[in-house]
Order: structure tokens, then C-alpha cells, then sequence
């Protein structure tokens, strides 16, 4: 027997709950600025951060944007499971890709955590919690959370990580 597959196995084991703890860091994270945004802001007039960011108390009962917010509560049982399906999915991925693709398995640790951040208020609230808006005078971006950044983050690492692939194939081909 190899002594070195243990000590592999176990190297192996920790860099994927790494990754894993670091999903769940950014979902308590989310969590805890939900909450502390709901205690301040229900009922409170929107507070002005800086020039071009307030706090303001959303409920978001869609997808990302409010996609679907109005569909007549269908939307709920239907992100609810797409969310948990493709956080079962996610895990899987992470699993086979966090030997050897940090910034694949950095991406989707994070999309992981966002996606069960707003999981979690989905099946405890019904709605999403969101509370950040950026603006520039009259445009105005959508309410967002931990949870959307977190995905829109990951979303950037797992592009870039594509991108990075499809280079480093395309230089192999060259050569």
C-alpha cells in the first residue's frame, strides 16, 4: 500500500471542505446582513450610503431582477427546487473540479453559497431579502444581497476560469 495516497486523500479532503467553508461563510454572511437590513429598514425610509448607494428594504418574491415577482406564487415551489437541485449539482462539480481548478472551484463555491443563501429565505420568508441598490441619478440597479453578489462573483470566476481553459487548449493545439 502507498503511504502516500492517505496523506493525499486527506490533502485532498480538507482543500474541498475549504471550499465549502467558504460557501459557508458567505451564507452566514448573507444571512446576518438580511437580517440586520430587516431590522432597520422595515418601515424606515431608505438611507443614503454614499452618492451612488442606499439601503433599501425589498421583498423579492422572483428570480434574479424580480424575474417572475408577479406570477402568481408558482415561481416559489419552482426556484425553490432549481435552487436545491442545483446546489445538490454545484457540490458534485465541486467535488470532481477542486483538485486542480482553484478559480473553477472558487466560482462555484460561491454560486453555491448564493444560491443557498436566497434558498434559504425562499423557504423561510417566501420572498428574497434584499436590501442594496446602486444608482446614478434617475437609473437605478435592481435591490441585491450577499447571496446575488455571491453568485454574480462566482459566475465572473467560473467565465474567467472558461476562458482561461480555452487558451490554455487552444496554445496545446499549436504546439
Amino acid at each position: 500500500m502507498n503511504a502516500a495516497a492517505p496523506a493525499t486523500a486527506t490533502a485532498s479532503w480538507r482543500k474541498f471542505t475549504a471550499y465549502l467553508a467558504l460557501a459557508a461563510v458567505v451564507v452566514v454572511a448573507d444571512q446576518l446582513t438580511k437580517q440586520a437590513a430587516y431590522a432597520a429598514l422595515l418601515g424606515a425610509a431608505p438611507v443614503e450610503v454614499l452618492p451612488f448607494l442606499r439601503l433599501a428594504l425589498v421583498f423579492n418574491r422572483g428570480a434574479a431582477f424580480g424575474f417572475l415577482g408577479d406570477a402568481g406564487g408558482w415561481q416559489h415551489y419552482f426556484l425553490s427546487g432549481l435552487a436545491s437541485v442545483l446546489s445538490v449539482l454545484l457540490v458534485a462539480w465541486l467535488w470532481r473540479a477542486h483538485r486542480r481548478h482553484a478559480l473553477l472551484s472558487l466560482g462555484l463555491a460561491l454560486v453555491l453559497a448564493g444560491a443557498l443563501g436566497n434558498l434559504i429565505d425562499r423557504v423561510s420568508h417566501q420572498h428574497v431579502i434584499d436590501f442594496i441598490v446602486l444608482y446614478y441619478r434617475a437609473w437605478q440597479f435592481p435591490a441585491f444581497n450577499i447571496a446575488d453578489s455571491a453568485i454574480s462573483i462566482g459566475a465572473v470566476a467560473l467565465i474567467i476560469d472558461h476562458l482561461g481553459a480555452a487558451r490554455r487548449q487552444a496554445g496545446q493545439r499549436r504546439l
